[in-house]
């Protein structure tokens, strides 16, 4: 019954809905959360079984065009650049535009479909995702459907990778398999990623098999996967500082073989990186880059927390935004405090090293001007290897996000943004900082 009704919802969601229904939108994804966890901690399904309705709930959305988001406009514009030889870090779209007989179809659906704000920015998308991008054009170039389609296969065989490699990884520790269904059943997850084609699935699915890898022993491939995986998105770089202690604290073998291993991870780690860019590389990809990334932190607010309470006690103090003050502080806050955390939190286990790249994350989150919902989807993924529960129920409250866009003006609603975060921040302190675990995280799946 369970999954009879998890069907038509998804379906529902894939052909009906549009994100300007709130209300409705609201109250399925509430129906299909409850489902979702009768199914987990209630039914007695197997392994098997729970990864065939995975697979069956995402192959609902093949042929849906995504209706939550507007991005995917922007990863085929971006695909097509390519296909013809264009760079898409060096123009923004409205300046190819305005240069006129461009050979890309549908090039004023696109261009519409992707926004005023996305087409005013050069492109911010890192190298393996244009590569992601790309293959959507060399396989439909002439079609927006087929691209979708594209890309979205994509995202399913990543998410079916994490499938693979979580429950490896899950075993190796020790911990019930069935722990990754928290992650790949999750509505949240297969909405946002294969519904609304996020590409942080492919980022995770680099991060988890690096992960794998590494308690393997098996460190040159991890430092090349998690290379991949920055080359997918950015957000891994913050990371880096996490794996000192993996390295240094090995009491296998001397200090000395410790740092060099260490160094050489970094340094792996990074030429994949920079080696992913080479194709792209010119002093206009470098300005044009660091210009994106400096906007994305000094000029755009969307469903942020403590930073909305700094920006009131500015507007007490200054009587305007402070998103140009604030935006420069809190990167250089969130690298001190993940130097802390990697540093001060020695990491030499496997479940150790996880809990601190969990809240070198969440801490990046919480301090965020800008917090799309399939942000959370990495925090979502790690946690399934800790014992806390804030992640999960943030996975369902991140949806009132979407409040915002039933309202004409696009106003925030500092009620919901409540209503989402307190929950949250309470079983943050709870459980992290009280160290009180909650029944909900003593029985987290049926086994």
């Amino acid at each position: 019954m369970a999954f009879i009704l998890c069907f038509t919802l998804y379906n529902w969601f894939a052909y009906n809905l549009v994100r300007e229904q709130f209300s409705l939108l609201l109250t399925l994804y509430s129906i299909l959360c409850l489902s979702f966890v009768y199914l987990l901690k209630y039914a007695t399904l197997s392994f098997k079984q729970l990864s065939y309705m995975a697979f069956v709930f995402r192959a609902l959305f093949i042929l849906a065009i995504p209706n939550l988001s507007q991005d995917f406009y922007r990863f085929i514009w971006d695909g097509r650049l390519i296909w013809e030889g264009l760079n898409p870090y060096l123009f923004t779209p409205n300046q190819l535009l305005d240069l006129g007989n461009l050979p890309i179809a549908e090039i004023d659906t696109l261009y519409q479909g992707m926004g005023a704000l996305s087409a005013m920015h050069y492109s911010n998308y890192p190298p393996l995702n244009q590569l992601c991008f790309l293959l959507a054009a060399v396989w439909s170039s002439k079609s927006i459907l087929g691209s979708v389609i594209v890309l979205r296969l994509l995202i399913i065989a990543a998410d079916f990778g994490v499938l693979y490699y979580g429950k490896k990884l899950l075993t190796t520790l020790n911990l019930n398999p069935k722990l990754i269904f928290w992650y790949i059943l999750n509505p949240f997850i297969i909405i946002e990623l294969t519904g609304n084609l996020h590409f942080e699935g492919v980022m995770i699915f680099f991060l988890i098999s690096s992960l794998y890898a590494l308690v393997k022993q098996k460190w040159l491939l991890s430092a090349f996967l998690l290379g991949c995986s920055i080359s997918i998105k950015l957000i891994p770089l913050l990371l880096l500082p996490v794996f000192f202690w993996w390295f240094i604290k090995n009491k296998q073998q001397s200090t000395l073989k410790n740092f060099v291993q260490l160094c050489t991870f970094y340094t792996l780690v990074l030429g994949v990186v920079l080696l992913s860019f080479l194709p792209f590389l010119s002093q206009e990809l470098i300005t044009n880059y660091a210009t994106t990334i400096r906007l994305w932190f000094g000029n755009f607010e969307f469903n942020a927390s403590f930073y909305y309470v700094f920006r009131e006690i500015g507007y007490w103090f200054r009587g305007y935004n402070e998103i140009q003050i604030i935006g420069k502080i809190t990167p250089l806050v969130v690298i001190m405090m993940t130097l802390l955390i990697s540093f001060l939190r020695k990491n030499p286990e496997p479940k150790a090293l996880i809990h601190s790249l969990l809240f070198v994350l969440s801490f990046y989150l919480f301090t965020s001007t800008t917090i799309h919902p399939w942000y959370i989807a990495t925090l979502l993924m790690l946690s399934v290897f800790t014992n806390y529960s804030y992640i999960v129920v943030w996975s369902f409250t991140v949806f009132l996000s979407y409040y915002t866009y039933s309202q004409p003006d696009f106003k925030e609603s500092y009620i919901v943004l409540c209503l989402q975060y307190v929950p949250v921040y309470l079983l943050f302190i709870w459980e992290v900082i009280l160290k009180r675990p909650i029944p909900f995280t003593m029985l987290k799946v049926r086994t």
